[in-house]
């Protein structure tokens, strides 16, 4: 692969706290995407927000203003993570779709890509820019606009499993699946916005653990202990 687009979860990143950040667990992040880079991979990530805000299960908060605030939560992460990543020798730039001041620049493919061309690593922070659609959505569609050649998904679980494997021992864990399956079977891996951006543009996702070691360079090889989506 030469592009890849990875996907943090912003509850990941703040290890055993649930909340904030962990920054063992970003540098050890940081670390394998350097090898990525050194490689001469470009990468792109996008980051949630769920260690700071969960506000779509508040019932005094507007849902428009709510989903505004998870998109500050992403900015916050991205500049946070994209300065740990600093530390160990990496370039980095942070885009958003709205203007966040000086802080970050504005999205475009081409300021992208010529980030890309600089060997920096590329954070796509804020979302879409607008209320009602998920960092998944965001994730497919920047995966997308880059033409990345896979997603990279690393969560809190190892693998697409047929039930929660938290509640059912017996859940079925997938090798590999088919995008269609995914939606037919509305398994999670990405919500159903950002499952249909995957199958009309043929993306692949691999999904693994993000405690799994190299994890993320094993999965821009292609090469996954958890599942491999295809786009077929």
């Amino acid at each position: 692969m030469k592009r890849v687009l990875l996907k943090l979860s912003g509850e990941a990143l703040a290890g055993d706290k649930k909340t904030g950040f962990d920054d063992e667990t970003i540098l050890k992040v940081a670390a394998q995407v350097k090898k990525l880079v050194d490689d001469g991979i470009e990468v792109g990530i996008v980051i949630g927000g769920g260690n700071f805000w969960r506000g779509r299960s508040s019932k005094n908060i507007d849902r428009t203003k709510a989903d505004q605030i998870g998109m500050l939560a992403t900015v916050m992460n991205c500049i946070y993570v994209s300065e740990h990543f600093r530390a160990v020798g990496m370039k980095t730039a942070v885009l958003t779709p709205f203007s966040v001041g000086e802080f970050t620049k504005g999205f475009s493919k081409d300021r992208a890509n010529k980030y890309f061309a600089h060997g920096m690593v590329v954070f796509f922070a804020g979302g879409t820019g607008h209320p009602y659609f998920s960092t998944d959505t965001g994730t497919l569609l920047r995966a997308i606009e880059i033409e990345a050649d896979a997603v990279l998904l690393a969560k809190s679980v190892d693998a697409v499993y047929d039930s929660d494997p938290a509640k059912n021992p017996n859940a079925k864990k997938y090798s590999k699946v088919s995008i269609q399956e995914v939606v037919d079977k509305k398994l999670q891996v990405v919500d159903m916005t950002a499952s249909i951006l995957a199958m009309e543009n043929h993306v692949t996702m691999y999904v693994f653990s993000l405690d799994e070691p190299d994890g993320i360079v094993n999965a821009a090889k292609g090469i996954v202990s958890g599942t491999i989506v295809t786009a077929d």
